[in-house]
């Protein structure tokens, strides 16, 4: 998707951007790349900086409920310090780096409702003007879709998505917010839990998968969470039984037994310790087998009752032809 906006700032007469990404999903710790087309105004000007932002709408939960907002988790300098002449057209090739636990905007092409962005700020005479949003759709890295495969193929059902503020304990979480999905427990789970939360942290070394279960209350006890997290690395996805492996994840859980290692890896190429952790050298992430259609399916379907697209309460292509608005009166973001 292309966007185009006069530097309001500057008033008619003003330089235009027209930043085009290049197509297609990209993939967590993956390369992001495009152009920034520039044309001249009515006269020549300095451009002082050319950057782009990531951005992610992200809810947050206090005392008084909850809001959302925008986010940026990622700044890069395209060029800067250059003439661009009187009606002068020029265009500056990107490539750019996202973070690994960027949030998945996808699974098997069909939307989870999470909604990114890439911004970009025209800085020109003193003057700053940030542009309207790209969308920016990412689909998950191999060892990602094998775990979710694995839970549709378990009959886990897909139910939203969403992106929440904070930092889970004891993990290795980099960014200030986390991507949560939220199942629909399988049938033969149904009984110990009322929904299962997953959350993937990301990194060169390995990732971390965090799963919190809601579980009901007893005739003498409260409902409570419980939190398990396991360790995985990049390598063998496509050669593994994952779903005998995750499995034996949610038995765990259910069996009330708590799992706490050390945080995964972010960039050191170290492990943490986990009965998950499987093998020690890591082949390329962004490559390799892709599991079956078992989650895919679930959420192409509409498991449990949900119709194809449908993510916490957004419709899919709304979230795609309306990213500008969902983030429309956020001036200011935090930055990661």
């Amino acid at each position: 998707m292309v966007f185009k906006k006069l530097l309001g700032s500057l008033g008619v007469g003003g330089p235009t951007v027209d930043t085009v990404l290049a197509p297609g999903a990209v993939l967590p710790g993956g390369s992001l790349t495009g152009q920034v087309h520039l044309k001249g105004g009515s006269a020549d000007f300095d451009i002082e900086q050319i950057t782009l932002e990531l951005v992610a709408r992200v809810e947050a939960e206090h005392d008084g409920g909850e809001t959302e907002g925008a986010v940026t988790f990622g700044r890069f300098t395209v060029a800067d310090g250059f003439r661009l002449g009187e009606g002068e057209q020029r265009s500056l090739p990107f490539t750019l780096t996202l973070p690994w636990e960027t949030p998945i905007t996808q699974l098997y092409g069909q939307a989870l409702g999470i909604v990114l962005g890439v911004r970009t700020e025209l800085a020109v005479a003193g003057a700053r003007d940030k542009g309207d949003l790209d969308p920016l759709d990412v689909a998950p890295l191999p060892v990602q879709e094998a775990v979710l495969d694995a839970l549709g193929q378990l009959g886990f059902g897909f139910r939203s998505a969403d992106l929440e503020y904070g930092h889970i304990s004891g993990t290795g979480q980099q960014l200030p917010f986390h991507q949560e999905i939220e199942l629909v427990p399988a049938p033969r789970y149904a009984h110990a839990m009322r929904e299962l939360e997953v959350t993937f942290l990301a990194g060169s070394g390995g990732m971390e998968v965090v799963l919190e279960a809601d579980k009901p209350g007893g005739f003498f006890s409260s409902g409570h969470d419980a939190v398990n997290r396991h360790v995985v690395g990049h390598d063998g996805a496509g050669r593994r039984d994952w779903t005998t492996v995750v499995d034996a994840w949610i038995r765990q859980m259910v069996a009330g037994h708590g799992h706490h290692n050390a945080p995964a890896p972010h960039g050191h190429g170290e492990r943490g310790a986990s009965f998950s952790s499987h093998g020690h050298h890591h082949e390329d992430p962004h490559g390799g087998h892709r599991s079956g259609p078992g989650m895919g399916t679930a959420v192409a379907a509409g498991a449990a009752g949900l119709a194809a697209g449908v993510a916490g309460g957004f419709v899919a292509a709304e979230v795609v032809d309306e990213v500008g608005d969902l983030f429309e009166g956020d001036d200011e973001s935090d930055e990661a």
